[in-house]
């Protein structure tokens, strides 16, 4: 997501902490939790009306794995999960419990 329009999110969804923005996706590439969409499923999306595009700010059309990294204040990785089915997310209440441990 292009930097002008993290603002835009925090305050749609009330967001009480940072969020990455990665132009390019070069961290996201880095981490391999990058995935570029097949043609059929940009379609679909332009279909819908999502324009990567313009979010991202270049022609790759690609998507980061859903999930989530948990930095403690030092830094300090304390927990890493991804998925590469879409349809899983991380349990809200297994963070909150992760989150209360640090």
């Amino acid at each position: 997501m292009l930097v002008k329009y993290v603002p835009q999110l925090v305050h749609k969804l009330k967001l009480e902490f940072p969020i990455l923005s990665d132009p390019g996706q070069l961290f996201l590439e880095q981490l391999r939790v990058v995935f570029s969409l097949p043609n059929d499923l940009i379609e679909i999306y332009k279909d819908f009306g999502i324009d990567l595009e313009r979010f991202n700010g270049d022609k790759s059309w690609r998507l980061p794995l859903p999930g989530q990294i948990i930095v403690d204040q030092y830094g300090v990785v304390k927990n890493v999960d991804f998925y590469t089915d879409h349809t899983q997310r991380p349990e809200p209440n297994e963070v909150l419990k992760l989150l209360k441990r640090l």
